[in-house]
Formats: structure tokens, sequence, C-alpha cells
């Protein structure tokens, strides 16, 4: 398995958030084509408290948020608009820890009118990028990150949340 999952807030059962990790996970590596047997990334399915925390202290941003990433190491691109170097495997096979509030995302896809599973499925394939240096700061990026993001996500027969 690619994903290993944390479960703090319990309310994260009623979608698999495991699954939906690991599927999503799956899904943008191999897409990149990289084989997600050589990749490990860990997860901690969190509440709104615990996110607004790890923002703050990693972000300085006292809030709460959908989802934050860290990762094992800079990958971006120097270039705007261009793909990131991808991981060597058997350097490394960590690309880095996710963390996902449950409060916000299910505000989030409520208020667009998509199942809580297709919002966070969305938000892993996003935050899963973003552990291999895709990033959405520059216009050129974000278009590259985005077109990504819709061609993994179509894959997976969700539609295109933009």
């Amino acid at each position: 398995m690619v994903t290993d999952t944390l479960i703090e807030d319990g309310r994260w059962q009623e979608v698999d958030l495991p699954a939906l990790a690991e599927r999503a996970a799956v899904a943008t590596l191999r897409h990149l084509g990289l084989d997600p047997d050589d990749w490990e990334i860990a997860v901690l399915a969190c509440d709104d408290a615990r996110i607004a925390e790890l923002n703050a202290d990693f972000r300085d941003k006292p809030q709460p948020t959908n989802v934050l990433s860290w990762p094992s190491a800079e990958r971006g691109a120097d270039q705007p608009g261009t793909r990131p170097a991808q991981p060597v495997p058997g350097t490394d096979g960590e690309l880095g820890d996710i963390a996902i509030a449950y409060d916000t995302c299910a505000q989030e896809a409520a208020a667009a009118c998509r199942s809580l599973a297709d919002h966070t499925t969305h938000l892993f394939v996003h935050a899963t990028l973003h552990l291999l240096g895709y990033d959405h700061v520059r216009d050129q990026d974000a278009t590259l990150m985005e077109a990504c993001e819709v061609q993994i996500l179509g894959k997976l027969g969700i539609p295109d949340p933009y």
C-alpha cells in the first residue's frame, strides 16, 4: 500500500478514507508513470481543530483548511509550467505526509453539490501532486497542476471539479 492512514476523527470512516486515499494516490502515481509499490505517503485524517493547529505551526495561518501536505523533498520545477523532476525509485520511498480535515471537506463538498467521497478524492490527488513537486502559486504551474488533476479524476470517473 502507498498510504498509511491514521484516523483521528472517526467521521472519516463513513467514506472509508483509507481506501479513498489509496485509490487517489495510486491513480496519481500511475498517471505520472511511477510505480505505486515504490512509494509511501503518511496520511492524517483529522478535524478542523487539529488541522488549524498544524496550519498555525507550519504555515503561520491559525485557521482550518481542507488539506495540508509536507513533501519529503523539494521537487518543484524551476521553469513555470514545466513538470517537476520525478523522484527516483530506491533513493527515498517516502513522498511525504498529508493531513485532511473532515469539517472543512464536508462543508466544501456540500457547498459544491459534490459527494464527500469525490471531493476528498480530488483533494488527495491534489495533495499527492504537491508531494511530487506540483504547485499552483504561478499561473503556468496552476494550469499544469489542474490539467493533471482533471485527467486523473476523469480516469477515476469523477467529473471536472473546476
